[in-house]
């Protein structure tokens, strides 16, 4: 009979201003209240009431009498409940100070950085969330959760490098392949605890799912299951708004919560922290992730952040926008993962998820990620070393992006920096350069928009693709020197 080691994932993002539009006359100060939406405290405070305050009151006694459990705060959502819901936080004081839980370090913005080339950026947010974690509640993490259960081996080795003692991720079958996810694995030598997809996604998704053929799930049948499993432990991970949020109180969630550890323990089902697994059992085998892996959607890898040309966009954007970031906060809100998860134009049922956890239709959602994170640039090139440069290299706003077009129209590619419009030129029809060039579209946005004179008239008259590509590269590897 396994143990089990269960998990709740806490985030909330500052959701992005749904009606933002550039206002000059905002100071520095006022930026919180431009870029990130009202509808941020409205939704903290519904999940508080239905799920944050009685579950968490239901952990409590549980744990009271020995049921333990981990919890992974982000710190955007630690912030809104400074601001807005203090006796939240109150509680989660009582539950990350309790003998039976155990606290989980992750980034903490819950962004996207750990897919980023460079790691530096996920390495100081995880000491950030560390940070915090300790100035709150005098509590050090020493087992990670990357955002969303993002993992490859690059993030593994470097989780490792951090100190940390291991980190979970998703049990996914591509990278298991014949093994079973109940036992500890290694990944660069770093302990891994996997997710069991199915067992967590029983309540995560399918708890209320009245067409589902094990409906309802009850404690004691869940219980069954646990303790029939074969294994060392079976890791449950999911989101804690599961619990009175996505499932309303009056589907049975919260007496599911309140009765699944007296069933567990009637059945001899020991829980378990993630420091204690991974000190009573030793590795079974190790994992290569080369491609990263996630809990999300049935992919199970970083499609649902990145899958499609607006999130490619918006990913590139964001990371080059480093050097335009004289406010590291601001350029950190907005590499939570939640924005680029809004962009996703997935189908079926990852579709409707997508669509249930967004408060903007993709498109929206892209348009006004590029709109705040241009008006977010444009501000801080005035603190710039090399403004004309940094003018030039901007990300720019959806409607002063080059929109690619042929005779018969829009050819579906945008570009929303100097440095993606010659990244675009390698593979935008040859037609498409050639009606521009006719109509001298390129040098009129290089010199109109872009700023950029010199570069406008070098343009000029090539209409061979490559002959075009050059003196643009060249250009902007020169712009981006003057910026170092």
């Amino acid at each position: 009979m396994p143990e089990v080691c269960i998990g709740f994932e806490v985030h909330q993002p500052f959701r992005l201003n749904r009606h933002f539009s550039p206002d000059p006359k905002k100071k520095e100060k006022d930026l919180g209240t431009l870029y990130f939406d009202e509808l941020n405290r409205e939704v903290l405070e519904r999940v508080s009431e239905k799920c944050y305050l009685p579950a968490t009151q239901i952990i409590l006694e549980k744990m009271d009498e020995g049921f333990h459990c981990a919890f992974s705060f982000s710190g955007t959502l630690i912030e809104q409940l400074e601001k807005w819901q203090p006796d939240v936080l109150s509680l989660f004081d009582q539950v990350a100070r309790h003998r039976n839980s155990e606290l989980l370090g992750q980034t903490y913005y819950h962004s996207i950085a750990g897919c980023f080339g460079d790691k530096s950026e996920f390495i100081e947010q995880a000491r950030l969330h560390t940070d915090l974690m300790y100035d709150l509640f005098r509590i050090r993490p020493t087992v990670f959760e990357n955002t969303e259960f993002t993992f490859n081996n690059q993030i593994a080795s470097c989780v490792k490098g951090m100190g940390y003692a291991g980190a979970f991720t998703e049990g996914v079958d591509r990278v298991l392949d014949w093994r079973s996810p109940h036992h500890v694995y290694t990944c660069n030598d770093m302990p891994v605890l996997l997710r069991d997809i199915q067992l967590s996604d029983d309540i995560a998704f399918r708890f209320g799912n009245q067409g589902w053929d094990k409906y309802p799930l009850t404690a004691d049948t869940y219980a069954d299951w646990l303790s029939g499993t074969t294994g060392d432990l079976v890791n449950i991970f999911i989101d804690y708004e599961t619990f009175g949020e996505h499932f309303w109180k009056e589907t049975g969630i919260l007496n599911f919560l309140s009765y699944l550890p007296l069933e567990l323990e009637q059945r001899g089902v020991r829980t378990i922290l993630p420091t204690e697994a991974l000190e009573n059992y030793q590795p079974v085998g190790a994992i290569d992730v080369r491609e990263t892996i996630s809990w999300a959607d049935i992919e199970k890898d970083a499609s649902a952040w990145m899958g499609n040309e607006r999130q490619h966009t918006a990913y590139s954007a964001i990371q080059k926008a480093a050097a335009f970031a004289k406010d590291k906060a601001i350029w950190r809100y907005l590499q939570t993962s939640d924005h680029f998860y809004y962009m996703a134009s997935k189908y079926g049922t990852c579709g409707e998820v997508h669509n249930y956890f967004s408060h903007h239709e993709a498109e929206d959602a892209f348009r006004t990620y590029m709109a705040i994170l241009a008006d977010f640039e444009n501000r801080n090139i005035r603190f710039m070393k090399n403004k004309r440069s940094a003018k030039t290299l901007r990300t720019l706003t959806p409607e002063e992006a080059f929109h690619f077009a042929s005779p018969f129209g829009y050819v579906g590619y945008a570009a929303y920096s100097l440095d993606q419009f010659c990244d675009l030129l390698r593979v935008v029809p040859a037609d498409s350069i050639a009606y521009h060039q006719e109509r001298g579209d390129i040098a009129h946005w290089i010199e109109h928009t872009l700023h950029d004179q010199k570069l406008a008239e070098d343009v000029i008259g090539r209409t061979d693709r490559q002959d075009l590509i050059t003196p643009i590269n060249e250009r902007r590897e020169l712009l981006w020197s003057h910026l170092k």
